[in-house]
């Protein structure tokens, strides 16, 4: 009998360290419920101008400093290269929503791979050459004509409903928590919530939150959900995951329960995976991302894209090593 889907709201912004650093518990709770769990990216806009973060004090030294902390804490790849300056992240979002627009699966590939432009290279997210630059990791998209449509009409109507939505925590669970913020006007949900729904019940897990809270949440939603178990290989995660996945990624999903994730074992399985020839990995930031060698076109097309930029002077070739 099929299983009906929970919603899954999740609002986030691709320049949100902390969003990006919860891509382990996210990834493993799309291993655990697959289809079960219906998402939709809402993208919240967190500046539309650059002035915005300049004001609250940030330098580029200044995220790199904490590119440090989440690193050591959460284990996703940075790059630790100050940026030239720092930037807005609409343009970055718009791009999203175009991608979305053309097809929900590209606008996820496009939010993924802004994120790794932010946090594992140089390039800055207001800067459309960049921006495109990104964008050509994604296969099936065209990158030029994604930022071509940043400014249309339509894409703004469709980012400014979205971050309308964004800005609805007034009087919810996730201010109740102190995750929601007001940086801008009304009360916002921070990167990532995720709001999960069905049937009319609605439970929030407002901004960073532990793979723990999020199990808690959909157990108490259904709990006659098919709940895989971790793999024993990491090859079955990344045969899956034909945008590949980080080591903290796959460490996470691979984590037996409640016991501490083990890093360095998940490490020896991917690096024993690629030496018989199953896996790939592409340098990314100071780590890599790990595809099963089904998908090494997506491999060469990554490092395709970032060869391209650093030929044109978009970016020097230690921003992507």
């Amino acid at each position: 009998m099929p299983v009906q889907p929970i919603n899954v709201l999740h609002f986030s912004d691709p320049g949100c360290p902390w969003a990006y650093s919860a891509s382990p518990a996210l990834a493993t709770l799309r291993w655990r419920y697959g289809d079960q769990l219906r998402w939709r990216l809402v993208l919240i806009g967190l500046t539309e101008s650059s002035q915005q973060y300049v004001d609250r004090g940030y330098t580029p030294q200044r995220m790199v400093q904490n590119f440090h902390a989440f690193r050591q804490a959460w284990g996703m790849p940075f790059a630790f290269e100050p940026k030239r300056r720092v930037a807005a992240t609409s343009r970055a979002c718009r791009a999203v929503v175009a991608a979305r627009m053309q097809d929900p699966e590209l606008g996820d590939a496009a939010f993924r791979a802004l994120q790794l432009s932010q946090f594992t290279t140089t390039w800055v997210l207001d800067d459309d050459a960049e921006l495109a630059a990104g964008l050509r990791r994604v296969d099936g998209l065209d990158a030029q004509a994604i930022v071509a449509r940043i400014d249309a009409r339509d894409v703004v109507r469709a980012y400014e409903a979205d971050r309308a939505l964004a800005r609805t925590a007034e009087g919810s669970p996730t201010a109740f928590q102190g995750k929601a913020a007001r940086t801008d006007g009304p009360m916002r949900y921070t990167a990532p919530s995720l709001i999960f729904e069905r049937d009319g019940r609605r439970l929030e897990a407002g901004g960073f939150q532990s793979i723990e809270a999020y199990d808690v949440v959909i157990a108490n939603l259904d709990p006659t959900l098919r709940r895989r178990p971790a793999p024993e290989d990491p090859f079955e995660a990344l045969d899956e995951a034909p945008r590949g996945l980080t080591t903290a990624e796959v460490t996470e999903i691979m984590r037996p329960g409640n016991f501490p994730a083990d890093r360095a074992a998940a490490e020896e399985a991917l690096v024993a995976a690629a030496g018989r020839g199953a896996v790939v990995r592409v340098p990314v930031g100071d780590d890599a991302i790990w595809l099963a060698a089904r998908y090494a076109r997506a491999a060469e097309r990554f490092r395709s894209a970032t060869s391209v930029a650093e030929a044109s002077g978009v970016t020097p070739s230690v921003a992507a090593s």
